[in-house]
């Protein structure tokens, strides 16, 4: 955990200042997976930061925006980001990074962002983090032993957008349609107007914008 976080890094290489006061935190391991599923652990990340904010913002409801942010009355209060790489033992090693507004939040953002202390008392990094293993640790059990299905269940019941307009920014093409919810694999769905499903992987998605 940074007490401070000036030089971070977001999705897409964006930058990221954590703030003071707010929670920055990297957990580090190491797994005998596929790349394709570990993956999937943003989707952990985000239940278990989803459980923390319901631990102090609880008339908030926490809410999910794929891939990778959690929401509070749809401003964004945190964002989870993965590394990975051939760990030397074998495997994968990963760093699933986490950024959560305790404090305050950042202005003249790109999308609107709020903090926990604007719906309630907000706890101390070190107290947030302690709760953020335990919901982690949590989930993370439920992935290792069931798969991805019931990490991908409760994503979903949480999710914003689903079933609304959506847009899909894409490196080469922007694509839009109805989002219809994640793949049994974590990838995003999205119905094309003509029809046709789209599984989405990897861009930056806005929803209400047809």
């Amino acid at each position: 955990m940074a007490l401070r976080q000036t030089s971070g890094r977001g999705r897409r290489g964006r930058a990221w200042d954590g703030g003071q006061g707010n929670l920055t935190a990297t957990l580090m391991l190491t797994l005998d997976r596929p790349p394709a599923e570990v993956a999937q652990l943003a989707y952990v990340a985000a239940l278990a930061v989803g459980d923390l904010a319901d631990s102090y913002a609880p008339q908030a409801k926490a809410a999910f925006k794929w891939p990778n942010d959690v929401l509070i009355v749809g401003r964004k209060l945190a964002g989870v980001l993965i590394e990975s790489g051939p760990a030397p033992a074998g495997g994968l090693w990963l760093a699933i990074g986490v950024g959560v507004n305790l404090a305050n939040a950042p202005e003249a953002v790109e999308r609107p962002a709020t903090a926990l202390a604007a719906h309630g008392p907000a706890p101390k990094p070190e107290a947030a983090m302690t709760r953020l293993a335990q919901t982690f640790a949590d989930h993370l059990t439920v992935w290792l032993e069931q798969g991805f299905e019931p990490i991908r269940r409760a994503w979903t019941a949480r999710a914003a957008g689903v079933g609304g307009a959506c847009e899909a920014r894409l490196p080469s093409e922007t694509v839009r349609g109805r989002a219809e919810g994640l793949d049994a694999d974590g990838a995003l769905l999205l119905r094309l107007p003509s029809g046709e499903a789209r599984r989405i992987t990897a861009g930056d998605v806005f929803f209400g914008t047809l």
